[in-house]
């Protein structure tokens, strides 16, 4: 993409965010860096990976999960602030990208505490898996450009936006290699984000400012295919990086259910 793209886009993901309140039609976004809604919609998609109203879409569902954390409006009128007429559409979408229920998810920061504790004390986690048979895994390292100490969530995604339960999905205790085995054939992204020891609550829930990784090109995992190595670097958000719409804490929850299973 020639630069003069890539600054009109990111002029439109501008206008989206300071109008993200208020109605917003592909023809609008366009018009906003004076280009053809079908030369907008093609260009946005090849830098961003999403559609533009996709994302438009995302960045609501976002503001949704900050009006839950942050006031006392019922799930209805949250539902009407984004724009969503009706309880139920906007309670099935919010479950569908979040991974749960809006109620539960403003439930959810009564458990944080409990999880970051549990995690701080944890000697289980995934280790590298070295095996011969190298076909249909997808292993990789994740590095940082500033310093981190932390901890990583890392899945891999059906679209370029950390939304809904990743397909596989792991933790990390440290910048270090990870690997999925035997992941079936399909075209994958992958996404990670990178958690203080020290983050607060709010944080966990709106990860905001969160270091962040994510493949811009998918994986294409075949029936009995060799992935090449993926090479992640975390860093801090940027303008054109996707919401992430996936409830941590339920990622951590799903981790920790998923160890204490193993050890039935």
């Amino acid at each position: 993409m020639k630069f003069d793209q890539q600054h009109e886009i990111d002029l439109a993901i501008n206008y989206i965010h300071q109008h993200i309140d208020e109605p917003i039609s592909l023809s609008q976004l366009a018009s906003h860096v004076a280009y053809s809604p079908f030369h907008f919609a093609r260009i946005f998609k090849e830098k961003i990976g999403l559609p533009p109203l996709y994302y438009v879409s995302s960045l609501r569902l976002q503001r949704a999960k900050d009006l839950l954390v942050s006031t006392n409006l019922n799930v209805r009128d949250i539902g009407l602030e984004i724009g969503q007429q009706s309880l139920g559409t906007f309670t099935t979408r919010f479950t569908e990208r979040v991974g749960m229920a809006p109620s539960q998810f403003r439930d959810s920061q009564n458990q944080i505490n409990n999880y970051l504790y549990t995690l701080k004390k944890f000697n289980d986690w995934d280790p590298l898996i070295l095996t011969t048979n190298q076909l249909n895994n997808v292993k990789g390292t994740v590095q940082s450009e500033v310093p981190f100490n932390g901890f990583i969530l890392i899945g891999l995604f059906k679209k370029p936006i950390p939304e809904g339960l990743p397909l596989y999905g792991t933790l990390l205790n440290s910048l270090d290699e990870f690997s999925f085995m035997n992941v079936k054939p399909g075209t994958y992204y992958i996404m990670a984000t990178a958690l203080s020891w020290e983050i607060q609550t709010t944080e966990l829930l709106l990860p905001y400012t969160t270091l962040r990784a994510w493949s811009r090109t998918p994986i294409n995992v075949g029936l009995h295919s060799l992935v090449p190595h993926q090479n992640l670097t975390l860093h801090k958000p940027g303008l054109s990086d996707p919401p992430i719409l996936i409830s941590l804490p339920l990622l951590i929850h799903n981790f920790l259910r998923r160890k204490q299973d193993s050890n039935l």
